[in-house]
């Protein structure tokens, strides 16, 4: 049984899912973009994927699973394993900033915390059950 707004009589969870899809719309949004930056060539990823040390084509690897985590978020049967390869991806760049690129942390923290929520809330079924 789903939960009525007291004043409104609408269902409490219409919001809630409001909420996940404004979360995972700004997600994908913001990992489509670091994707279009890796793979259009932009001259501030080549020069930090060149201090990582991987080589160019790592580069064009971690746009192509940024653009492959941001569709698979979008869609609601896959959006649970987008928020995991995005937090794969999230793990990736934290290693880097500590040992090799020695920046800023905070919104690798804020994605990761982010996607956390994100894949969370689209569990799957059989994870909600398992809990």
């Amino acid at each position: 049984m789903t939960a009525h707004h007291p004043t409104t009589g609408r269902r409490a969870g219409r919001w809630a899912a409001v909420l996940v899809w404004v979360l995972k719309g700004l997600l994908a949004l913001t990992f489509l973009a670091a994707a279009a930056a890796k793979l259009s060539s932009q001259p501030m990823m080549v020069a930090e994927f060149g201090k990582i040390g991987l080589g160019q084509g790592f580069r064009y690897v971690t746009g192509a699973t940024e653009l492959t985590g941001s569709v698979l978020l979008l869609w609601p049967r896959t959006a649970f394993f987008g928020a995991l390869v995005l937090l794969g991806v999230c793990s990736g760049a934290f290693l880097a900033r500590i040992w090799l690129l020695h920046g800023d942390l905070i919104h690798v923290f804020l994605l990761g915390a982010l996607l956390l929520l994100a894949a969370w809330l689209t569990r799957p079924s059989w994870l909600r059950r398992a809990g």
